[in-house]
């Protein structure tokens, strides 16, 4: 039977199309990265394809978004995407090309994801309550980096700040390749990020994660707080990242892809390691990944409404 539905498969997409591609709006280095790169073989192995990572950053993920919703909705181009860039991107900002919701089709709503506020070692802060007060104390605040403007991490500085009355000072760049590095060096004193890409300095004591806004702990870093119990209960976000395909794109190819990712996402070895990149897999159906970002465009929005955050 698998074999069979392979076939199908193959022959509902293009003949010549032995290569897919999976977009990701980041560099190399990040979680969504080292998702994509986890997963890909596998889906491509299950669909009896070639399943290229393209990375694609920059403007918070609409350079990627464009080109994935410009391509043929035949399954030979995705869109490895995040809350960003379905709930909170349509919220930041006026005239963003494009609608999560008309111009793409849900496949998988693939895992859902940690974030830590992080402080460089030179920070004097060892709690995220001495973060904010050391920030109210210095008059021009303290400069925080993120991974692009309306990006997750953005939002959950923005949603610290509404809470604490901390002074805060956004400075965005490209992705988590290049804010690290930031606050390495002293450039920024704070960054927001998933653990793949901060938790080697944290364990060799370069940099300090001090908290989450996920809803609980990670296993991960099982002595590492929550926003809310270090004392900000307003500060809550889930995070998920996902696959969308094309508008368009028959119902029959998003379930052959939906089945592979799933199976890809499931496969022990790969599950193990995403689990240890701190991502955990999620695996749903197609309709239930719609759902979902149904349901965060409506938290999301409310959030960014109350934070008055603002794209740079």
């Amino acid at each position: 039977m698998r074999l069979i539905a392979t076939l199908v498969l193959l022959l509902a997409l293009p003949a010549q199309a032995q290569t897919a591609r999976l977009v990701v709006p980041f560099p190399p280095g990040g979680g969504p990265d080292v998702l994509a790169r986890l997963i890909a073989p596998g889906i491509g192995e299950n669909l009896g394809m070639t399943l290229v990572v393209d990375n694609r950053p920059g403007a918070n993920g609409i350079i990627a978004a464009e080109n994935v919703m410009r391509s043929a909705p035949d399954g030979t181009a995705l869109f490895l995407a995040d809350t960003s860039h379905y709930a909170i991107n349509p919220h930041l900002r006026a005239n963003l090309p494009y609608d999560p919701l008309k111009d793409f089709v849900a496949v998988i709503e693939a895992t859902k994801s940690q974030l830590y506020y992080t402080v460089g070692a030179a920070v004097p802060a060892n709690s995220l309550q001495e973060l904010v007060a050391l920030s109210k104390a210095r008059p021009t605040g303290l400069l925080y980096g993120s991974s692009g403007s309306g990006s997750v991490a953005h939002l959950a500085m923005e949603l610290l700040k509404l809470e604490s009355g901390g002074n805060f000072v956004h400075v965005p760049y490209k992705g988590v390749a290049q804010v690290v590095p930031a606050v390495l060096s002293g450039d920024v004193a704070v960054v927001v990020s998933g653990p793949a890409a901060l938790l080697a300095h944290h364990k060799a004591g370069r940099l300090r994660m001090l908290a989450t806004p996920n809803p609980d702990r990670w296993a991960g870093l099982p002595d590492v707080p929550t926003a809310a119990e270090a004392g900000f209960p307003g500060v809550r976000m889930d995070i998920t990242i996902g696959i969308l395909a094309p508008a368009g794109t028959s119902a029959d190819i998003v379930r052959r892809l939906n089945d592979a990712a799933g199976k890809a996402l499931r496969a022990p070895d790969v599950n193990a390691k995403l689990t240890s990149s701190g991502l955990a897999v999620i695996a749903g159906t197609p309709g239930q990944f719609a759902d979902s970002i149904r349901r965060q465009l409506d938290a999301y929005g409310k959030l960014v409404k109350a934070s008055g955050a603002k794209v740079d």
